[in-house]
């Protein structure tokens, strides 16, 4: 693995970060601001549609799609650091770059398992950025940290599917830009191999049937940028037979396509959010006094930023090598770093987030400092994607199986 960056990626790096410190950081105040002049907390605030101009204009959209027929063609290892980058304003910058989730696992779905006619419908007006997608999986009423519990059903009725079942914590269906829900369920439920029983359909949002039924908040906050997270009830909501993701009882494996790179992407950005922690930590500490001396000559304020320098530094590189596996041997041949960086990056962030707040006193945990809202996102991502645990079990196994 070679630690320098191609020409390609160093270029990109560089117009990213001058498009941060120009565009993305300077608006934020300005996001703000404007999405509380908004008929609706859900719309889209004015800042961000031109920040996706500019993004765009400058050639820094679409970045994280491999397939250069889609997106920027660039690799993992590659889009790695980029991601890093967007992760610093993680409100604002995958979006204006249209490298936010869950729109990006959804577009590398319908890239890759989508017929041509769902990607003319659908996959062509995400990557333009005209609207957005959310992805229905997680329910209420069962553990879906084991996707074999879903209890949604797809059942075939002449030339329709009717879907029938209750999700939540559905990211971006509060956006009413979020045009088509990528959803879920069990056409075989009886089936005997039980990761064939689920299948994927496309239910546009306004199919008779699909009820957002509220936001759910994530410790306190809605989510707004993200297009919040909704709970959606699909009562017998009927789409046509050709709506069908590739051919039933092949949704398992298609999640398992989509989460691998989501994890990933995951904590690319939260690199970034720890970054952010850290110079943040940084500025404070030289610009506050406390017992007769600046925050930034106390020992203990030393060893959160030494521990915290140390710890991304690791981070960083487990996710490049992961990137650079998933490059050369596939994402099943990087199945154990995968894992690795799912357990390790969103435990570590928290902890370094956490120091940040507690070094800014009441201010990190206010509005007026990213601090809050960075923790919280940080924290979820523990559970998101597959709880930690859930993670630690499969590679646990995997490990002790090399020795049976």
């Amino acid at each position: 693995m070679d630690f320098a960056f191609d020409a390609r990626t160093e270029e990109l790096r560089a117009r990213l970060l001058a498009f941060m410190d120009e565009y993305v950081h300077p608006a934020e105040q300005t996001a703000h601001e404007q999405r509380a002049r908004l008929a609706s907390p859900w719309d889209t605030p004015q800042v961000v549609e031109d920040l996706k101009t500019e993004a765009r204009r400058q050639g820094l959209w679409n970045l994280f799609l491999p397939d250069a027929e889609y997106g920027a063609g660039l690799t993992n290892l590659q889009y790695a650091p980029l991601a890093e980058i967007t992760g610093r304003s993680p409100q604002l910058a995958p979006t204006a770059t249209n490298c936010a989730a869950p729109d990006t696992g959804n577009m590398e779905v319908l890239a890759q398992f989508a017929d041509e006619a769902q990607k003319k419908q659908w996959l062509e007006p995400l990557l333009a950025g005209e609207i957005r997608s959310a992805f229905a999986m997680t329910e209420p009423e069962v553990a879906s940290s084991d996707a074999t519990n879903i209890t949604t059903r797809i059942e075939r009725e002449g030339d329709e599917y009717v879907i029938t079942g209750r999700k939540w914590y559905i990211s971006g269906a509060m956006n009413p830009d979020c045009k088509i829900f990528i959803v879920m369920g069990k056409t075989d439920p009886d089936g005997a191999d039980i990761r064939r029983q689920q299948s994927m359909i496309l239910v546009p949002r306004d199919t008779p049937g699909v009820s957002v039924d509220r936001a759910m908040q994530v410790f306190g906050y809605e989510d707004h940028y993200h297009g919040g997270h909704a709970e959606v009830t699909f009562d017998h909501a009927r789409v046509p037979v050709a709506n069908l993701i590739g051919a039933e009882g092949g949704g398992f494996a298609i999640a398992q396509a989509r989460l691998g790179p989501g994890r990933i992407h995951h904590c690319m950005r939260l690199i970034g959010m720890a970054e952010r922690a850290i110079e943040l930590m940084c500025r404070r500490a030289v610009s506050r006094d406390a017992f007769g001396k600046s925050l930034a000559q106390q020992g203990v304020v030393h060893n959160w930023i030494a521990d915290a320098r140390v710890t991304v530094e690791q981070l960083r590189l487990l996710v490049l090598k992961t990137a650079w596996l998933m490059d050369t041997v596939g994402n099943r041949g990087a199945h154990t770093e995968i894992q690795a960086i799912k357990i390790a990056t969103p435990r570590a962030v928290v902890d370094i987030i956490d120091r940040a707040i507690q070094l800014h006193g009441a201010g990190g945990v206010s509005q007026d400092f990213p601090l809050a809202e960075l923790y919280a996102g940080a924290r979820t991502l523990m559970i998101a994607d597959g709880p930690d645990e859930v993670h630690q079990r499969s590679l646990a196994r995997r490990e002790i199986k090399r020795y049976l």
